[in-house]
């Protein structure tokens, strides 16, 4: 239960993180941003653990550094993806990784997902669309729309290594060596790209910190709960972040609409049927 409720915690938190990144590109490009939040990320969990970092053996190095890979294509992908489209069409395509977690697993591992998780799947995925509200949106397949795809795969791919290596290695060490790997690629890219020099506004120095602080949190958090939550479940939790995201929306003064309402149900609904048939052997016995 309480990895659950702890997977179900940080989506709050990354619900809010789409507005903050829109925010701060305007003083900074974007890998320059993801290399700087999560740089100072690792900062942050190296601080909080301290002495446990000691003795990381090659194992956490190489599950860390793959994790981290993912993290970065998915974070970098999207952060890209959002210069040129809106939020409400990055959310729409990033929710792509829902459908994409059991189907990777299927192909990649042999393991179908169950009845209540294929259901819980697909009224996700479906309750995220509902969501972004699609019959405004409009597709061209631009540039950003692809790279946004890409990244949604990046995130599931991040997803599935996450439960693959949880089991075998310390999640507290993994998570800061993914972070790290996350802020130096994303930094060495920057400069690869030439990218523009930050403007270091009161805005943008409360943006990173605040990304940072939320990453190291997330990050350790995912690391810890999927060693007890198999990567279809994880899923489906991390599905909520978009309800958080509309709700924070909601309260900024946006308007949520009967699809959005509609979209944020369906998703609570699809955590509740995806347990169904886990609580089901319980009552028999």
């Amino acid at each position: 239960m309480w990895p659950q409720l702890v997977l179900t915690g940080i989506t709050m938190i990354w619900g809010v993180t789409f507005l903050v990144v829109q925010q701060a590109l305007q003083w900074i490009g974007p890998y320059t941003l993801v290399g700087a939040r999560f740089l100072l990320a690792a900062l942050i969990l190296a601080v909080v653990l301290r002495g446990r970092l000691r003795g990381i053996t090659a194992a956490e190095w190489r599950a860390g550094t793959l994790i981290g890979l993912g993290l970065f294509f998915g974070y970098s992908l999207q952060t890209v993806g959002l210069q040129t489209i809106d939020s409400s069409k990055s959310a729409f395509l990033t929710a792509l990784y829902v459908p994409l977690v059991p189907l990777l697993t299927w192909v990649l591992l042999r393991r179908a997902p169950s009845l209540a998780a294929g259901a819980g799947i697909v009224m996700a995925f479906a309750g995220m669309v509902m969501l972004t509200n699609p019959g405004t949106l409009v597709f061209t397949l631009s540039p950003g729309e692809f790279y946004t795809v890409l990244g949604a795969l990046a995130i599931a791919a991040e997803i599935l290594l996450i439960g693959h290596f949880s089991q075998h290695c310390d999640p507290r060490r993994v998570a800061f060596i993914q972070l790290l790997a996350v802020g130096v690629v994303s930094l060495a890219t920057a400069l690869a790209m030439g990218e523009r020099q930050p403007e270091f506004t009161p805005g943008l120095i409360a943006s990173v910190a605040g990304l940072a602080a939320a990453s190291a949190l997330i990050q350790f958090c995912m690391n810890w709960a999927q060693r007890y939550v198999n990567a279809t479940r994880a899923t489906l939790i991390y599905a909520m972040e978009p309800v958080w995201a509309a709700a924070v929306g909601a309260l900024a003064g946006e308007r949520l609409g009967l699809w959005g309402l509609g979209g944020g149900a369906m998703i609570v609904a699809a955590v509740l049927v995806s347990t169904l048939e886990r609580r089901k052997p319980a009552t028999n016995q």
